[in-house]
């Protein structure tokens, strides 16, 4: 029958499950071609170009970016460098707990509970509670006797400034104001906040104590482990 397909069915090599394309990429380029093959294979399974799986056994180069560690003197006595109990709140809880520093931003002044020592941190419908250990626990009464020099403060946030403290809106703290306290110690918040899990992540083989301690993606879980134990074959998480 003209314009049937042949069988067995043959697609270019490029496709083929040895993943020759694919394999020619590294970082955000093989991400996105992983993420589009499955698309293009199914369409052509469905017009009935091909009957096999090619995408069967295909997974990422081993080139995909991992996470490297900060070098040990970047991060020492970095609390210390910082000026002022908000600033040294904003960075020990990124580089303490790991919490992003957009979640510092958005928490409210209902969110600490020092009697019990914890800090919900919301994530959408889920709220991730951050146990405090004491030098955490510390920065955060530091920063709560200092947040009472604006008695009058009207704005729920957390984190407050002489701009926003009584502010209509009640708007949290801007993210230059964020980055002003990491640009003391010349770190990103993003490199922080990474540094702190795959620290972590050198201590265990367990992505499940990752997810339990950080509230992480199981995803990103897996990705630090394997980035501090590249030597390791780990399960997947379901």
């Amino acid at each position: 029958m003209r314009g049937s397909p042949s069988y067995p069915p043959r697609w270019p090599t490029s496709w083929a499950p040895g993943c020759s394309e694919l394999a020619r990429h590294q970082g955000h380029v093989a991400r996105g071609l992983l993420s589009v093959l499955p698309s293009i294979f199914r369409a052509l399974k469905q017009e009935r170009q091909i009957l096999h799986k090619p995408m069967a056994g295909l997974q990422q180069p081993a080139g995909m970016h991992l996470p490297r560690p900060l070098s040990g003197d970047r991060l020492a006595g970095a609390l210390n460098r910082l000026d002022g109990p908000a600033a040294r709140l904003i960075v020990g809880l990124v580089a303490i707990h790991a919490v992003r520093a957009v979640e510092v931003a958005r928490l409210d002044l209902a969110d600490p509970d020092l009697a019990h020592r914890t800090l919900a941190v919301r994530r959408g419908e889920h709220t991730h509670l951050v146990h405090l250990d004491d030098l955490s626990t510390d920065l955060m009464a530091d920063w709560l006797r200092d947040r009472r020099r604006w008695p009058q403060a009207t704005n729920p946030h957390l984190l407050i400034t002489s701009q926003t403290y009584r502010h209509p809106a009640s708007p949290q703290i801007s993210y230059c104001a964020m980055r002003a306290a990491f640009d003391q110690i010349v770190l990103l918040p993003r490199k922080v906040w990474a540094d702190r899990i795959l620290d972590e992540a050198r201590e265990t083989t367990d992505p499940v104590h990752l997810v339990r301690l950080f509230g992480i993606h199981p995803g990103i879980a897996v990705k630090y482990v394997h980035a501090a134990h590249p030597d390791k074959a780990l399960p997947r998480i379901r």
